[in-house]
């Protein structure tokens, strides 16, 4: 039998032992992150160490990358939110690589793991926070009270709009874990009806050919929605970061 789950299966490669009772361990996960950062930063580095006029591809690919994102953030957070390009463009690169590397078979989708969607997440909110309060201090619990809003709903409001900032980090991490895992499940499946029925004689290798078809759309679909997602939480990290720098209604 073909489980779709086993692709997701968290693997110890070093055993760390357990101090104070915490089982540490080296896994397969860590071990795609660790790769996939040293593959953004020798690209960016192999990419930009000659310079020229006339850009090679992987100049060119680096310099669309860059301008790709940049415009993102100034065009959601302003030419002030320039200052948090570096955190955005990490972010954007790290995610859209891993999840572009769990394509590939037999790797692993670090992103269709919640635990490294919600880190993500966290880092954005807590960067909104303490930059937050660091630049505004009280100021910026205005992000909380709605302006123009009577006297007696304002307590309402504020406590849905409290409500709505925690739940960022929830809906920013559920949107990029819940769309990959979907979606490599999905392939999975119908590769394992590929399998089967072309186990089953010459009729079911003509039958094969629907899940086959089926799995070549979903493969192209999987590399728009890898792209799609890396742009949505880059994006949506942009429009967070701009209530840090601007906040109130």
């Amino acid at each position: 039998m073909i489980d779709p789950i086993h692709q997701f299966q968290i693997i110890k490669i070093v055993d760390l032992g357990a101090p104070g009772g915490v089982q540490l361990a080296f896994t397969n996960s860590a071990a795609f992150m660790f790769g996939i950062v040293a593959l953004v930063f020798f690209f960016l580095t192999f990419a930009t160490r000659g310079r020229t006029l006339v850009p090679s591809r992987l100049q060119s690919l680096a310099e669309v990358s860059y301008e790709f994102v940049a415009s993102m953030v100034r065009s959601t957070a302003g030419n002030e939110g320039m200052k948090f390009f570096p955190l955005v463009f990490s972010l954007f690169m790290f995610v859209l690589v891993a999840n572009f590397v769990g394509m590939i078979p037999y790797t692993f989708t670090v992103t269709s793991h919640l635990v490294v969607t919600a880190m993500l997440a966290l880092i954005v909110i807590l960067t909104v926070i303490i930059y937050g309060f660091v630049r505004h201090g009280t100021h910026f619990l205005h992000l909380f009270v709605p302006s123009g809003v009577p006297a007696f709903l304002l307590p309402f409001m504020v406590v849905i709009e409290v409500i709505s900032f925690l739940s960022r980090p929830i809906s920013l991490s559920l949107r990029l874990f819940a769309n990959m895992l979907a979606g490599h499940i999905a392939m999975k499946v119908f590769a394992g009806f590929i399998v089967m029925m072309s186990a089953t004689g010459v009729a079911g290798i003509l039958g094969a050919t629907l899940p086959l078809a089926m799995v070549v759309a979903l493969t192209a679909l999987e590399f728009l929605v890898a792209f799609l997602q890396a742009y949505v939480f880059a994006v949506l990290t942009c429009i967070y970061l701009n209530d840090a720098l601007h906040p109130g209604h």
